[in-house]
């Protein structure tokens, strides 16, 4: 029997393939830099100029990659599937949308809007924050990258567990199973009586905790999964 609603989580496998880096490398890096450094409000506070710029970067490289066949995969299935969908990502890049997604939450911001420290505005933007822009709401040159850092709470967290509490199928496409809170999703969709199913390149810490685990590309094994799910 095919489900009626469904919630998916990406990472950054999904967009690992478009040739985005994914969050940690095997050497604890990011892009060479400490996690420490450039993803936390303390790292914000102590360098802010780095931090800018760091993040000023990968916006700007955005525009040098395009979704691949499972952005456009899950794009389909958000088209065409009848029932409930939530696509939520942790990802902050905006390949999802570019590739035709529409129902569709990022719990973990946007690289492409600013989040204003003074009015708590979060205007789209495509351009660069380290020469400190004044907010287009209130002037105030407060403006920070609008992603969330470790030690903040991720978005639409609300959102995201009813959409689970009701969902009955909860599949998770190219995340580590380490960061929480999203590790945790599997097992509320199993506790609210969700089958499960994860699909990543390699097994991840998660693994054990699915009903069923696909492993391999995502830009393979997602658009095979999606033909199923719509055949």
């Amino acid at each position: 029997m095919k489900p009626r609603n469904i919630v998916i989580l990406t990472g950054a496998g999904v967009s690992a393939e478009s040739g985005v880096p994914t969050f940690r490398g095997p050497d604890g890096l990011w892009e060479g830099h400490h996690i420490e450094a450039v993803a936390t409000p303390q790292a914000f506070r102590r360098d802010p100029l780095l931090v800018q710029r760091f993040y000023d970067a990968r916006r700007a490289a955005l525009g040098k990659v395009v979704p691949n066949a499972a952005h456009l995969a899950l794009a389909r299935l958000d088209a065409e599937w009848r029932g409930e969908l939530l696509l939520v990502t942790q990802n902050v890049d905006d390949l999802h949308e570019r590739g035709g997604s529409q129902r569709l939450l990022h719990m973990h911001g946007e690289l492409q809007r600013a989040l204003c420290t003074a009015c708590g505005t979060a205007p789209a933007w495509t351009g660069a924050l380290s020469d400190d822009p004044p907010c287009p709401r209130c002037g105030a040159a407060r403006l920070r990258p609008d992603i969330v850092w470790f030690g903040e709470m991720p978005y639409h967290m609300d959102e995201i567990e009813m959409a689970i509490g009701r969902c009955d199928l909860f599949v998770s496409i190219g995340t580590s199973g380490a960061v929480y809170p999203a590790a945790g999703f599997v097992t509320q969709a199993q506790r609210a009586g969700a089958r499960t199913l994860e699909i990543n390149l390699d097994p991840s810490a998660g693994t054990p905790l699915f009903d069923e685990a696909r492993h391999g590309p995502a830009g393979t094994q997602v658009p095979k999964w999606v033909d199923e799910m719509l055949g």
